[in-house]
């Protein structure tokens, strides 16, 4: 089974023990940051399935984080936990960082953990759904050109009379 890994971002120390000690018992790989520049770090050179990131934070706001992260590792799943409860500061994490949920510290740790789990598994869905895609994607490209290096198809045609001809395709 896949290990997930969660990237953990916060200049609180506090706070980041608080969330690893939280999500470590779910069996993810966890990786914290302590700034949103030591975050970029970490996504360059590791594959982040989630990362959750505070706001308030020096130098690079949480959004711009994670608006840079929605840029270079699109489908990495993005949330925002911050200090601050003000409706421009999720509107502007939303519009911005197109993030998947907003959460007001102090954090109830059941609906984090819920949180976390339904967007791994709508990245596995949506994971899966691409690899789908591109699997019909091949076949309709096969079956598109039933002549030439696919020869020998053939279609059966119902004829006037009734019966049932079979036609040869590209031999």
């Amino acid at each position: 089974m896949r290990q997930f890994s969660l990237l953990l971002v916060d200049d609180s120390h506090s706070i980041l023990t608080s969330l690893t000690r939280l999500f470590k018992t779910e069996g993810y790989k966890i990786l914290t940051a302590g700034s949103a520049a030591e975050a970029m770090e970490i996504l360059r050179r590791e594959s982040v399935d989630v990362c959750i990131t505070d706001e308030n934070m020096p130098q690079i706001t949480g959004t711009e984080l994670l608006k840079a992260a929605r840029v270079h590792f699109p489908n990495m799943v993005r949330i925002m936990l911050t200090g601050q409860s003000d409706i421009h500061v999720a509107q502007n994490a939303i519009n911005n960082g197109e993030i998947y949920r907003f959460f007001v510290k102090p954090w109830d740790d059941f609906e984090l953990i819920t949180a976390v789990r339904h967007a791994l598994a709508l990245k596995m869905l949506e994971e899966e759904n691409s690899r789908l895609k591109e699997q019909v994607r091949r076949q309709e490209e096969i079956i598109g050109r039933p002549t030439g290096e696919h020869g020998g198809f053939s279609e059966t045609i119902l004829s006037t009379d009734g019966t049932y001809e079979i036609e040869e395709k590209g031999s």
